[in-house]
């Protein structure tokens, strides 16, 4: 994967500007198709796993389409709780810092090697690109949480993703990896759990439950 400079720019600058994070391997990872999913750890998580995560020259994030789009920040910005909505400066900043995001977070954004999650009828948009970028031979790193309020998320993962599995074993006749990735910010560490394997042989219902219950488990090790 060719890497936009503006991209290796703002890695740059994060790289500069903050405490480096080590990255702890359960087992090695040998190159199998896999999908790196971890906890969101406020904004800061996506951001420390793009500018320090081993694989980050290979490492396709799943972005939510809404962060491309000048137009639609806004309205993502005030669903996703970025302030305390009962503070006293809260309606200063629903006024306008939805509005300086939507100038400054776009044109970051698009340099990344991202794939944009859409919650609609392009969907399929992608689940196209994720299957590209595996057949590739590079990893996907996707945040599954759902917010719950401000700073927070549930303990639940959305399981979409999962539909990315069976679709690759039948275009490829290959496994698919899920590695948990725990994101501690205190102690500046990425810890990776084994991988779980996705079985082609059985159908995603047959394990969808168990795989969230697992992955859910290994990214909040303290519940």
């Amino acid at each position: 994967m060719q890497l936009k400079k503006g991209y290796r720019f703002w890695r740059g600058a994060v790289r500069l500007f903050s405490k480096p994070m080590r990255t702890q391997w359960a087992v090695p990872y040998t190159g199998e198709p896999s999908v790196f999913i971890a906890n969101h750890a406020g904004a800061l998580g996506p951001i420390f796993m793009c500018a320090y995560f081993p694989l980050t020259d290979t490492l396709h994030p799943w972005m939510n389409a809404q962060v491309l789009s000048a137009r639609e920040v806004p309205a993502y910005v005030r669903q996703d709780y970025w302030w305390p909505p009962d503070s006293r400066l809260a309606p200063l900043l629903n006024a306008t810092l939805p509005y300086i995001a939507a100038a400054i977070m776009p044109p970051i954004v698009r340099t990344a090697p991202t794939v944009p999650v859409y919650h609609d009828m392009r969907v399929m948009r992608t689940l196209r690109e994720s299957l590209r970028v595996l057949k590739a031979g590079e990893p996907l790193l996707i945040f599954p949480e759902q917010p719950s309020g401000y700073g927070s998320h549930h303990a639940g993962l959305n399981s979409g993703f999962l539909q990315v599995a069976p679709a690759f074993a039948r275009q490829t006749g290959q496994a698919l990896y899920f590695w948990p990735v725990h994101i501690d910010l205190d102690k500046r560490l990425f810890d990776v759990k084994a991988p779980l394997r996705y079985d082609p042989a059985l159908p995603l219902s047959d394990q969808r439950d168990a795989l969230l219950s697992a992955l859910a488990s290994a990214i909040h090790p303290q519940t």
